[in-house]
């Protein structure tokens, strides 16, 4: 299953879909059609209400495959607005820092330090109004930095609450995959210390273009992952070489701390980012970033100046 946020032409008002070939079909709608009841308006709160609710959801798509949505109801994904899928979480999105070697390579010689391997998951988090749609303008104040990166990851999204979760349970407590870019302020990354001022400004957390469940994504430490700018090729690994995989990820973030229902984890970037090539390249008004992961999409983000 493929879920997405979307609204339909003529309309701001974003609505549940589920995303079928090239076209995409809001879920509300459906089930009232086949009488199945009425469901969560966000998907959101879809991930809140927990697996029967997701099997119903499932069941109504799935009677669908095939036939014909009535009018009003099934719209040509080329003819939609996709918002991201979780528009405003509740919770700043968790990330992980320096988990591919080359990455971590490359980013100690880029700040003049000495290579070493994590023994721990480096995490940090972006405020939900760094949140941003799939393809949607990335916003860049000349005046607040002049060094915008760029960071393609796989998302995941939390579907079943726990705290202390062992790393042989933890994929179970996954709802589904998106793609994410975690768009950094590299100057104010580092004039702070710290890593949350630099990666939440905001617009800079790209993320869609929908979200596909765990049991049709399959293995998440098997996928490539690609970042393009302007066509050319700057990130392209796979996630086999994290060095903390998801179930590791998981496993760490959750001791001691709950997990919960509609939480989002992006799992860390491969080598090939702007400030980690010689020289730095950073991004520019007009620059076109592309964010590929294998078995979900792509997502497409216009770097755009204030003017």
């Amino acid at each position: 299953m493929k879920y997405a946020t979307f609204a339909p032409p003529g309309s701001a008002a974003p609505r549940l879909g589920v995303v079928r070939s090239d076209r995409i079909i809001s879920l509300a709608d459906l089930a009232g059609e086949q009488a199945a009841g009425t469901f969560p308006a966000s998907l959101l709160e879809l991930i809140q209400a927990g697996p029967e609710i997701w099997q119903r959801a499932a069941a109504v798509a799935g009677a669908a495959a095939g036939s014909a949505a009535a009018p009003g109801m099934e719209f040509p994904l080329g003819s939609v607005r996709l918002y991201a899928p979780i528009p405003r979480p509740v919770k700043n999105v968790f990330c992980l820092g320096l988990n591919y070697i080359p990455h971590m390579e490359e980013s100690a010689r880029a700040r003049g330090r000495e290579a070493k391997i994590p023994e721990v998951p480096v995490f940090f988090t972006k405020a939900p109004t760094a949140v941003n749609g799939p393809y949607d303008p990335i916003p860049w104040d000349p005046a607040v930095t002049s060094q915008v990166d760029y960071e393609g990851e796989l998302g995941v999204v939390i579907g079943a609450a726990g705290r202390d979760i062992p790393r042989e349970r933890a994929l179970q407590h996954i709802f589904g995959y998106t793609v994410i870019n975690d768009f950094s302020a590299r100057d104010l990354q580092l004039r702070h210390l710290q890593w949350f001022k630099g990666k939440s400004l905001d617009g800079f957390c790209p993320m869609g273009p929908w979200l596909v469940t765990a049991e049709e994504f399959g293995d998440p430490q098997n996928k490539q992952v690609a970042t393009r700018v302007n066509g050319e090729t700057r990130q392209s690994a796979s996630t086999a070489g994290m060095i903390f995989p998801v179930a590791a990820i998981i496993e760490f973030l959750s001791q001691g701390m709950t997990l919960e229902p509609g939480d989002i984890i992006s799992t860390g970037t491969p080598e090939g980012v702007g400030m980690g090539r010689t020289p730095p390249q950073y991004l520019h008004d007009g620059d076109v970033v592309e964010t590929e992961v294998e078995g979900i999409g792509v997502l497409r983000n216009r770097i755009q100046a204030a003017r």
